[in-house]
Order: structure tokens, then sequence, then C-alpha cells
């Protein structure tokens, strides 16, 4: 592997880092953590096992039941059983849920879109124009 390439991995992900931690910290004035608006979001696609939770989340499937159990306290996901395993049960969300994630997505949005207002024309461009080779390397990331 080449230097070039392990010089612009490490760029990558030091940014990504900033990233994180600055939409951690816009996460910390919403009703829900970062963590729950996490396992929400895996969950609008499609119900997952607990244990589907953890690996996507890169947590131990203790840590993911007790998210689990909270956001169904709340009212915002619910187990039932996983029909293709007797043994297994499958987390989905609630109408609740969805609600909940829907407004918590559209504030942080909001958020974002605001330091997006603050770029030039030509660097939201340039954000946009990266979006998809950011999401392919991702990809890359999970494979």
């Amino acid at each position: 592997m080449s230097e070039d390439l392990e010089e612009l991995a490490g760029r990558y992900r030091d940014i990504l880092r900033q990233a994180v931690y600055l939409l951690r910290s816009i996460d910390a004035e919403g009703e829900l953590s970062t963590s729950q608006v996490s396992t929400l979001n895996m969950l609008a696609s499609q119900p997952l096992r607990v244990g589907a939770v953890a690996r996507f989340a890169g947590i131990r499937v203790p840590s993911a039941t007790e998210q689990v159990i909270k956001l169904e306290s709340a009212g915002l996901v619910q187990r039932t059983p996983d029909d293709s395993d007797a043994r297994a049960v499958l987390v989905r969300l609630t109408e609740d849920g969805r609600k909940a994630l829907a407004q918590a997505n559209k504030r942080r949005n909001a958020d974002v879109a605001a330091a997006l207002a603050t770029l030039s024309e030509e660097e939201r461009g340039a954000v946009k124009n990266a979006l998809p080779a950011i999401g392919k390397l991702n990809a890359a990331l999970k494979s």
C-alpha cells in the first residue's frame, strides 16, 4: 500500500472522528441520545435482531439489549418473535418511534444545514460531489 493512501486514510479517519464528535454535541441537545437515534435509524428500514443491532453499532449484545429495553420502555420500539427462528426476537420501530426519529433527524439536519449555509456555493458543491465517493468508501469498509 502506498504512503499516499495511508496518509489519505489517516486524514479521512481524523475528519470523520471530528465530525462524529461535533454531531454528538448537536445530539446532546435533543431528547434522544446519539446512540438511541442511531439504533432507531438502524431499525427504520427493517426489523433487526439485537445481535445485529450490536454488530452494526460496534457494541456488545448486553449493551444493545439495554438500549433496546430503554427504547421499548419509551414506546419507541417493540420486540416481536422472529418467524424464521422461534428462539430469536426482532426489534422494530413503533409508530411513535418513527415519529420521534423523524423529529430527531429533522432537527439534526436543520443544524447541519445551518452549518452548510456558512460555506460558499463552491464548497457546498464539493461536499455534495464527495458524498457518493464517501458512501462507496463506507461500503468497502463494511465488507
